[in-house]
């Protein structure tokens, strides 16, 4: 029995790549600078993976940005605005990843979403009527080439040609079935390419097929691979088709029947993978690639469940074609516990991140071949398995099982608290304001960290803060804007922030993993019950509300975000944990409301992360709770405190009535990368919550133009009623630099008076 890993971390084990990225793109080092990181990074992975004894490693799954973006350069579709600018290739691919503004001209970014269910974000493919699809086998040969030179033998690995077509976007007339073709021949020019250098495996990565398809889609996948496997066949490689996040049900005949040298299943996530394998049987001549641990999660395998799934698996297929794999990419999970220094061993010892899954891999084989360090592994596993992690809060429990739906509906109707609330803040048409963070320049950074270090009191932290959060407010008030917020001055992320301050979570010291480009992310874990201790964001709010006349947001994250946006308990269910956090925010709630923030926005950023992939499960397993968990933390508040909430880089065109369902009085949308889309399907569902589409990308260094966010303006009022739409940027200001979000403020407030004065005499 081997072992296999679908992708590796790539970020560096101590963030390297995300910092020489950054002096890259600050001129401090030069492109061969930034390889050589990258080439430390890629060695980094492949060295670890053998020395675990790791049978089938990838190349192909390191990016400097995204590898649907990687997918779009090796088929040559780059989009003219960026042709246009002969800038060099890797400068061409970053104009991609996150816009360009210079002496070669001035363009946006591909647009931005989420990957399936993760917080991992992709960059999405334009593929205009123009583009000449050819095959761009350099990247992908060298890294194979780059591996080989290191004396390891590794899968080249590519988004396939179905997964691909999918998630991209097309600009002009043409269809997927369109450039089908070409796109098939661009793989057949790679795979060429690659069986050129010796390789004996590719791997083509298709978590496409685990969303719902009809009887075209599996017909349109098919012809993909048509021509694809018949060259393997002929050049005497060994094409493996690698799924993930869910099964296959749709596609798994077919999948079975076209000759693949391989085939990677998700059991984990994949509801009826193992009735698939049960039902329909397994190619004789192929091996499986069993995804049996969780590449998301960090909890250690329990062996004796993980070993039963095996020993399930081999009443099918032969020990001997079964290659123990994760879930889906080790991308989503971080580097290694090794580094985790401050959290006692009894907390450490549960965790198995990237590194750690490496050898429950191979122990896993070991076991199921009854060897004697399988035996040995297996002892040590049931030892921490033994007896219950934690211990419940009985408290907590009782509240959340108490619960009914009166404690997640809001009264009066929506109708007529917006009358109520119109009256009340006497704001103008079109408000204007942001999504929350300021800049966090290296001032604030540093105070911080000379707090955990004992350098500053919390004294002397606190003045500091609250003359950032004075500046901040003065700061907005010349620049215009008519809904202020504090900056967030006092918090290292979003969710992270409240984690600290509630009961339930424990933090690690290193546990990074990558949210999109050079953007990491250190995910609390959920480790026990979650209450709430005291107030947690009280009196930064009511100080910056001591320090203006004009209104300021308190600012929360909510239950669904915290949850998704933190490693969860795998012992009860998600629908119990966040009505847990629900209830601690739900607190926080009434208090800011009692202290008199007449204004409280509640994130939900990741409500659509952890949607069901399938549609027949959203409601039941998903949107029920999580809409509910949301209604939870503001049900309890008056008619005249308006609630906000905001959401990013995600699909939501398809649950924009879920969405209204929230009951918010006002939902800002990330809506600037995707071209306003988000408009019709606004409009389709006669959206009655107050509304702010982004007006302009904060992802990119690009200041936009005031023309710019008139012309978004203007098309979105041909959309939503003026009296329901507000100005405000996609996102928080926290990754931007201070001049640039100055300059970018003033633009969008100019663009709100220029279009309320456009727009006024329309108003009754």
């Amino acid at each position: 029995m081997k072992t296999s890993v679908i992708g590796f971390p790539r970020i560096g084990k101590d963030r390297e790549l995300k910092f020489a990225s950054e002096k890259y793109f600050g001129g401090a080092i030069d492109a061969a600078g930034l390889e050589a990181t990258a080439r430390a990074v890629r060695a980094y992975g492949w060295k670890t993976a053998q020395h675990a004894g790791i049978d089938f490693i990838p190349s192909g799954d390191f990016s400097f940005y995204d590898n649907m973006l990687d997918t779009a350069v090796m088929l040559g579709v780059i989009p003219e605005r960026y042709a246009a600018l002969n800038l060099s290739p890797l400068d061409t691919y970053f104009a991609m990843a996150r816009g360009y503004q210079g002496s070669a001209g001035d363009v946006k970014a591909l647009a931005l979403k989420k990957w399936f269910n993760t917080n991992y974000h992709y960059l999405v493919p334009e593929i205009e009527d123009s583009a000449v699809v050819h095959p761009v086998a350099a990247p992908l040969a060298a890294a194979y080439a780059e591996s080989l030179a290191l004396g390891i033998e590794t899968v080249p690995s590519i988004i396939g040609p179905y997964t691909f077509l999918r998630f991209a976007r097309f600009t002009g007339k043409k269809c997927a079935v369109d450039v089908a073709d070409a796109i098939s021949n661009a793989y057949v020019g790679i795979l060429t390419a690659l069986a050129g250098q010796g390789a004996g495996w590719m791997a083509f990565v298709e978590p496409a097929l685990v969303l719902d398809m009809t009887s075209d889609d599996t017909a349109f996948f098919t012809s993909l691979y048509a021509p694809l496997l018949e060259k393997a066949t002929a050049c005497g490689m060994r094409p493996i088709l690698q799924t993930y996040f869910g099964d296959i049900r749709n596609s798994y005949k077919t999948v079975c029947d076209l000759g693949f040298a391989g085939i990677g299943l998700d059991f984990v996530e994949g509801k009826q993978t193992r009735a698939l394998v049960h039902e329909h049987g397994f190619p004789d001549d192929a091996l499986l690639f069993a995804g049996i641990i969780s590449g998301k999660n960090i909890w250690r395998a329990d062996y004796a469940k993980t070993g039963a799934v095996i020993s399930e698996i081999a009443r099918v297929v032969p020990s001997d074609r079964i290659v123990v794999s994760p879930s889906c990419s080790l991308l989503h999970v971080p580097y290694t516990t090794a580094g985790e220094t401050t959290l006692p061993p009894d907390v450490v010892r549960h965790f198995a991140f990237a590194e750690e899954k490496l050898t429950e891999l191979t122990e896993l084989a070991a076991i199921a071949q009854e060897t004697e360090s399988g035996r040995g592994a297996l002892a040590r596993n049931k030892d921490l398995f033994a007896a219950p992690r934690v211990a419940p809060n009985e408290s907590v429990r009782r509240q959340c099982a108490a619960l009914t739906d009166r404690d997640m509906t809001r009264q009066p109707e929506f109708a007529e608290r917006e009358a109520i609330q119109k009256a009340a803040l006497h704001l103008p048409l079109f408000p204007t304001t942001t999504i929350g963070s300021f800049p966090q320049i290296r001032e604030v950074r540093s105070a911080r960290a000379l707090v955990k270090k004992g350098g500053m009191s919390s004294a002397e932290y606190e003045s500091f803060i609250r003359e950032k959060i004075a500046a901040c407010i003065s700061l907005q008030e010349s620049i215009g804007l008519d809904v202020l917020v504090h900056g967030e001055y006092e918090r290292n992320d979003m969710v992270e922030y409240f984690g600290n301050c509630l009961d339930g979570f424990v933090f690690t010291d290193n546990a990074w993993v990558q949210s999109y480009g050079t953007r990491c992310v250190k995910p609390p874990v959920l480790w026990g019950d979650v209450s709430r201790r005291e107030p947690i964001t009280v009196p930064w709010s009511v100080f910056a509300q001591s320090c203006t006349q004009r209104p300021v947001k308190g600012m929360l994250t909510g239950p669904v975000t915290i949850l998704n946006w933190s490693f969860p308990r795998e012992d009860i269910s998600l629908r119990e944990q966040a009505f847990q956090i629900g209830l601690a925010i739900r607190g926080e709630v009434l208090d800011l409301e009692q202290n008199g923030i007449r204004i409280i926005q509640i994130d939900e950023a990741a409500l659509r992360e952890k949607l069901p992939l399938r549609k027949a499960d959203w409601h039941a397993d998903y949107l029920d709770w999580a809409i509910k968990a949301f209604r939870l933390v503001h049900a309890g508040v008056r008619p005249e405190t308006q609630i906000h909430t905001h959401m990013c880089y995600s699909e939501f065109n398809d649950i924009i009535a879920d969405i209204d369902s929230m009951d918010a009085d006002v939902i800002t949308f990330e809506a600037s990368r995707s071209d306003l889309t988000i408009l019709d399907a606004l409009s389709a569902a006669h959206f009655r919550t107050e509304v702010g589409p982004g007006v302009y990308d904060i992802h990119s260094p690009r200041v936009p133009s005031v023309k710019e966010m008139v012309g978004a303006l203007e098309k979105m009022v041909t959309k939503i009623p003026a009296e329901k739409l507000w100005v405000n940027p996609d996102c928080g200001l926290k990754t931007r630099g201070e001049a640039e979000t100055k300059e970018s403020l003033a633009n969008l407030v100019r663009a709100a008076h220029e279009i309320r004065a456009a727009h006024a005499v329309d108003i009754p």
